[in-house]
């Protein structure tokens, strides 16, 4: 595997380390979290325009730069570092995933509006009853003449109080949580009949409860192949756990950064308690544990094109070890900052509220161990 990153992503990580050093301060992310808005949207066409950063991850073919998994995971550890809330993950990671790998004219065009900054995705696919698994669907699509109705509810949709479209996973074949039967459709946020309640989650970002009652959906808001969509769907959620775990290498850097920083600054029996052998014995684990976050985040990223089973192992792999390595460091970051980590001032117990949120996101340690053994053990068969 190369490890060397290229001219190109230097280049955009620190084009991009730049930008959000001069234009995205811990102060600004927060007055804009509690805004009514709960994002900025000129910064995300600065994104677009800009930095012409939207459209990295993606191919020449379909309106991107040439760049891939490599590039999103780039982005996402500097937003991780900088504590970025607009939903780049929501809609280039995931949307924007799910339509390059379906392919076709309109994913092409819908590629598009993403790289241009007109379109912005949440991913409705979890249920109440489905925990993590992708096909648990009690949601319903029906085919209609000349399109779709939609019947179900959706919960905890990151990014939907932002969107303008949502990519909906729905059940159009089978019972629920057979693995066959599942498709993929775009659903406009103005559609009517989708009710939505938003509400702002822990880590200053804003989801959604949805309710769709017999949406009328057009016949090309399918996405990919009609009740074979689970593939693409499992793929892509690699893929965005991949860039979860960079997110949060990203969020673990600045826990350390700025635990060290404090620790030269909190002076106790008359010198910096960075100067205690014990604090540095902390700041050795922290290091230690964030080293093998950045190799299975890059095991996890560069193993996305291999064959389903060795992809998903690296990325169950790369989740557990970020997930045990944010949880420790975090911990030790509010520790060693006293009982100021906690407080909203400072933004360390921000960036632990946020890797906690990751930790759950798209499944926890615990399940994404059982999902390692289970694919090495059939790897061995």
């Amino acid at each position: 595997m190369d490890f060397d990153a290229s001219h190109e992503q230097r280049s955009l990580a620190e084009n991009l380390e730049r930008f959000l050093r001069d234009r995205y301060s811990f102060q600004l992310r927060q007055a804009a979290a509690a805004s009514a808005a709960g994002w900025r949207r000129d910064l995300w066409q600065s994104f677009a325009q800009e930095l012409d950063l939207l459209g990295a991850g993606f191919a020449e073919s379909v309106g991107g730069h040439g760049g891939g998994a490599i590039e999103n995971m780039i982005v996402m550890e500097a937003f991780g570092r900088a504590l970025v809330i607009e939903p780049y993950w929501s809609t280039v990671v995931v949307a924007g995933g799910l339509l390059k790998h379906a392919g076709g004219a309109v994913a092409r065009q819908r590629i598009a509006d993403i790289v241009a900054g007109r379109h912005v995705y949440a991913f409705a696919y979890a249920e109440p009853q489905g925990r993590f698994d992708a096909f648990d669907l009690a949601t319903r699509a029906e085919r209609r003449e000349g399109g779709w109705v939609v019947r179900g509810r959706k919960s905890l949709v990151i990014d939907a109080p932002y969107a303008t479209h949502l990519m909906l996973v729905a059940r159009t074949a089978g019972a629920a949580r057979d693995r066959s039967g599942v498709s993929l459709f775009e659903v406009p946020i103005a559609t009517d009949g989708l009710r939505r309640s938003d509400y702002a989650t822990a880590d200053g970002r804003r989801a959604s409860e949805l309710w769709l009652d017999d949406c009328v959906l057009p016949e090309d808001a399918l996405v990919g192949p009609q009740h074979e969509a689970l593939p693409l769907i499992e793929r892509v959620l690699d893929e965005a756990i991949a860039a979860l775990c960079a997110e949060a290498v990203g969020c673990m850097r600045a826990m350390i950064d700025q635990t060290i920083q404090y620790g030269l600054q909190r002076r106790q029996f008359g010198q910096p308690i960075a100067q205690f052998q014990a604090v540095q014995h902390r700041y050795a684990d922290m290091h230690v544990a964030l080293e093998q976050s950045v190799s299975a985040m890059y095991l996890a990223t560069l193993n996305l094109e291999s064959l389903e089973g060795k992809r998903a192992a690296a990325v169950s792999a790369a989740k557990a070890i970020v997930g045990k390595a944010a949880r420790f460091i975090g911990q030790n970051a509010i520790q060693l900052h006293g009982g100021m980590g906690m407080t909203d001032e400072l933004a360390v117990g921000h960036y632990f509220r946020r890797v906690t949120m990751i930790d759950s996101q798209l499944g926890s340690v615990d399940q994404h161990l059982e999902r390692w053994n289970s694919n090495v053990a059939a790897a061995g068969r």
